[in-house]
């Protein structure tokens, strides 16, 4: 191969070679999500009472709580029996209102 022609042939390949750092980066994995809370207290969390179970009632109502974690009770749901001091339980109805907040 004469000298001429290899150069033909390289400096394509050099070329790219010196792009394939560029382009769009892939984003970073976005932190995980950690909640803040503790030991709960129902207490402060007594407002939701008598309001729908939306995700934003109930996240306000684990925060004023200080709890860790919610949970939704649902009419003849089967449930666990451990007490959690980290976790608010959320009674619902049948309609998704919520008739009771209480810890464990």
């Amino acid at each position: 191969m004469h000298p001429r022609h290899a150069a033909y042939v390289l400096a394509p390949l050099v070329l790219l070679a010196g792009c394939s750092g560029y382009g769009p980066k892939e984003a970073a994995a976005p932190a995980p999500w950690t909640p803040t809370g503790g030991t709960c207290d129902a207490a402060p969390a007594q407002p939701a009472v008598g309001r729908n179970a939306t995700a934003s009632v109930i996240e306000q109502a684990r925060q004023r709580s200080g709890a860790l974690i919610a949970r939704i009770l649902r009419p003849g749901q089967v449930v666990t029996k451990e007490f959690d001091t980290q976790r608010l339980n959320l009674e619902v109805d049948a309609a998704g209102r919520i008739i009771a907040a209480r810890c464990g």
